[in-house]
């Protein structure tokens, strides 16, 4: 009877997959040794970044590229074996891609200039041509002197400036003493009072791109806000489209074009063409799971978003921080881990037209806040969200035990922004603690905005931000016409997704769930800030 037994263990266990028996030989190695042996011996991280940079390209919310960058990382994670894989849709509306620009200018001299469209502008009738008229528009109290005299031109509407030196070096690397600089805390502040510059500015170009359209102007020419001929064409969200066709030039052409027109008539041609998307109005986030053992014990999740803007290929922003994110679920799946927590992976979309993906999945699964006023943009939102109240949990709100989030270009991680959540600080500095040696310093107790962990933290969740070094990033590629697969670090994007899933599994695995913050609440009635009133919305 023992020599039957004893058979039967060892066809069993010569049955089971290698890795698994592996795992369970007293001398095997532990599970985060073998994470970085995947992450730096087997890494496949430039693979896939390779793939959603050159193969895809751009990836703006709604466009062919972005519905391609779905489909795709969906099968590489069922591929690599990932559980639950799906996408969770929410309503966006017209999707938009560019298919051909051009633009000369055609008096006094014939000369090709560098231009991109706007996003969500319209086509030109094929190659049209008009003088222009430099005329700068700096508040809605500017139309009056320009009523009556743009009809049949193509309209310079920002100021031309004289340019600029840079004021840093293009590439950086984070100094401990800069690193340091981060940790201080700011009380949280959940209903701002007063409306901030950027959506002040999104809003009167809105309104100076109709004034236009209602002059009988031709088209609208917009001035980088970058020397160096880099391009970003950023654009309004428009449900119908934009007003009137409208290019973004180089600022050194754009400021040839103001100072030619000092001296005489400047006639520009320009041929935009773009395609408007309305077969599917919903957008989707890409979810992906590890199942954890315990089903009482919640789960983990990590995130970085899928869009981009269109002039270029969104490498460092952000296919970088998909691809360390898509390598951490590659890595653990491979390695066959059954953490107690669940590990959860998330892909945004729309969040460069304020943070859509991650609000739907909050507003989804985390807690809810009442809606937006009717007509309401996704940026007006991003500021509004929390400025509404109450604030409801919902079924997942106990079970998130940590959000981390991953937006900052292909730099190595140096640290974790603990976005204000001092309670939360010990308990980072613990699982950074194995990766000093790779370089992650140290956790800052600061907070860091324009990015889908903000969401999170701002109903009260342990969300994070990684400190990453800036390299190029914010100085050339961030969003313009040269964020492409050549700026990125493979060594940085190695390290990051080996302390991603270092630093999940540890959570997956740890007795509690990192520490939350309150839950927000409306503000008492004496406090002298204005939360209530949708005019300053509109």
């Amino acid at each position: 009877m023992r020599t039957a037994l004893h058979c039967l263990a060892t066809a069993l266990l010569a049955a089971l997959p290698l890795q698994a028996a592996a795992s369970a030989a007293p001398d095997a190695p532990d599970a985060q040794t073998r994470l970085r042996d995947q992450g730096f011996n087997h890494s496949q991280v430039m693979n896939t970044a390779e793939w959603l940079s050159d193969e895809i390209g751009s990836r703006l919310t709604g466009s062919p590229g972005m519905r391609r960058a779905e489909a795709w990382t969906l099968q590489q994670y069922r591929q690599w074996g990932l559980h639950n894989v799906h996408r969770e849709g929410f309503a966006f509306g017209r999707g938009w891609e560019m298919e051909h620009v051009a633009v000369r200018m055609l008096a006094p001299r014939v000369l090709a200039l560098h231009a991109v469209p706007v996003a969500w502008s319209p086509s030109t009738p094929g190659p049209v041509r008009a003088p222009i008229v430099v005329a700068p528009i700096r508040s809605t109290a500017d139309f009056a002197a320009w009523r009556g005299k743009l009809r049949g031109t193509m309209v310079l509407a920002d100021l031309p400036g004289t340019g600029s030196e840079p004021d840093q070096a293009p590439f950086q690397r984070f100094s401990s003493a800069q690193i340091t600089a981060m940790d201080h805390y700011d009380p949280p502040q959940h209903a701002p009072s007063v409306l901030p510059p950027w959506l002040k500015h999104a809003r009167l170009q809105q309104r100076i791109d109709q004034f236009l359209k209602d002059e009988g102007a031709v088209a609208r020419v917009q001035q980088s806000y970058s020397d160096g001929g880099l391009l970003h064409g950023e654009g309004t969200h428009y449900q119908q489209g934009g007003p009137l066709p409208a290019v973004e030039l180089a600022a050194e052409d754009y400021r040839r074009l103001a100072r030619l027109a000092k001296n005489g008539e400047v006639v520009l041609e320009i041929d935009s063409q773009t395609r408007f998307l309305d077969q599917d109005a919903t957008a989707y986030n890409i979810i992906a799971e590890i199942p954890g053992t315990d089903r009482s014990a919640g789960y983990v999740l990590a995130g970085a978003h899928l869009d981009s803007w269109a002039a270029a290929d969104g490498a460092a922003d952000n296919a970088a921080g998909c691809a360390m994110v898509m390598e951490a679920a590659r890595m653990l799946a491979v390695i066959g881990i059954r953490p107690r927590r669940t590990i959860r992976f998330a892909l945004w979309s729309g969040e460069e037209q304020g943070l859509l993906g991650s609000k739907a999945y909050v507003a989804t699964h985390l807690a809810s806040r009442p809606p937006a006023p009717p007509g309401t943009t996704g940026l007006e939102d991003y500021y509004a969200i929390t400025r509404r109240f109450p604030v409801a949990p919902l079924a997942d709100y106990a079970r998130l035990a940590a959000y981390f989030n991953l937006d900052n270009g292909s730099g190595r991680i140096r640290g974790i922004h603990a976005q204000g959540n001092l309670s939360a600080v010990p308990a980072l500095e613990q699982l950074i603690a194995p990766f000093r040696a790779l370089g992650v310093e140290r956790v800052v107790a600061g907070d860091v905005d324009s990015t889908d962990h903000e969401l999170f933290a701002a109903v009260g969740l342990p969300a994070f931000q990684f400190v990453q070094d800036p390299l190029d990033y914010d100085t050339r590629v961030h969003h313009s016409s040269i964020d492409t697969y050549d700026h990125l670090k493979a060594d940085d994007m190695r390290q990051g997704a080996v302390v991603l899933a270092g630093i999940l599994l540890d959570v997956a695995n740890r007795r509690d769930p990192l520490p939350r913050q309150a839950l927000p609440s409306a503000p008492a009635p004496s406090d002298p800030f204005t939360y209530d009133t949708p005019d300053d919305l509109r």
